[in-house]
C-alpha cells in the first residue's frame, strides 16, 4: 500500500498480510480524493474513518493535513498496525479499537468527512444502519460528506441525503451530504 498524495506522497507502507481485511485499492483512494479535492481543503478537516483496516484512508488525510482523524476497527491488529503507523508517521490518528455501530451510537462528536468501507458482505439493514447512526446521531457537519464504499450489489441510492455515487469496477462509492440552501431553494 502507498500514500498517494500529500506530505507522505509515494510512501510505502508494509501491511502485515495476517490482517482480515479488504484494503480500498490505491487507484480507489486516488479516484476518492480527486473526488473530495473539489469539495474541501484538506487542512482543519475532522475526519472518521469506519472500518479502518489498515489505515489507507486516515493516512491519506493525514498526508493532506486534516486536523484529526479518528481511525475506529474492531481488529486488534488493524489498530495496532494503524497506531504504529500513525507514530511513525507522526499524525493525528486517534484509534479506537470496537465495534463501529457502538462508536456511532456514543459518539457525540460532529466530523467534516465520515468514510465508511465495512465488509462488501454485510446485511443490507446494517448498511442502512451505518447511514441512520451517522445522521440521527448528527455526527456530520453541515458542510459535511458522508462516503460509504460497497459493492455495486448493494443499492442506497434510496436513503436520506443521498447526493450521487461513482463506480469502480465492483466497488461503488456513495456520497450522502445536506443540501445547501442553494439547493433547498431550487428545488422548491
Amino acid at each position: 500500500m502507498r500514500i498517494i498524495s500529500g506530505k507522505y506522497r509515494g510512501r510505502r507502507l508494509n501491511v502485515p498480510k495476517n490482517l482480515p481485511v479488504r484494503p480500498t485499492t490505491d487507484m480507489n483512494r486516488e479516484t476518492l480524493f480527486n473526488i473530495l479535492n473539489n469539495y474541501y481543503d484538506f487542512p482543519g478537516l475532522r475526519v472518521l474513518d469506519l472500518f479502518a483496516g489498515t489505515g489507507g484512508v486516515s493516512y491519506e488525510f493525514a498526508s493532506r493535513g486534516a486536523e484529526s482523524i479518528t481511525a475506529v476497527d474492531q481488529n486488534a491488529g488493524c489498530t495496532r498496525f494503524i497506531r504504529q503507523t500513525a507514530t511513525e508517521l507522526d499524525v493525528p490518528i486517534e484509534v479506537v479499537q470496537g465495534d463501529a455501530f457502538k462508536f456511532l451510537e456514543k459518539s457525540r462528536v460532529e466530523y467534516d468527512v465520515i468514510f465508511a468501507d465495512p465488509f462488501y458482505d454485510l446485511a443490507q439493514d446494517d448498511f442502512e444502519k451505518i447511514h441512520r447512526l451517522i445522521f440521527e446521531n448528527e455526527l456530520l457537519s453541515a458542510e459535511g460528506m458522508f462516503i460509504l464504499e460497497h459493492s455495486k450489489q448493494t443499492s442506497l441510492e434510496h436513503l436520506e441525503h443521498f447526493s450521487f455515487s461513482r463506480k469502480y469496477g465492483s466497488t461503488v462509492f456513495s456520497f450522502f451530504e445536506f443540501e445547501s440552501e442553494e439547493e433547498e431553494e431550487r428545488s422548491n
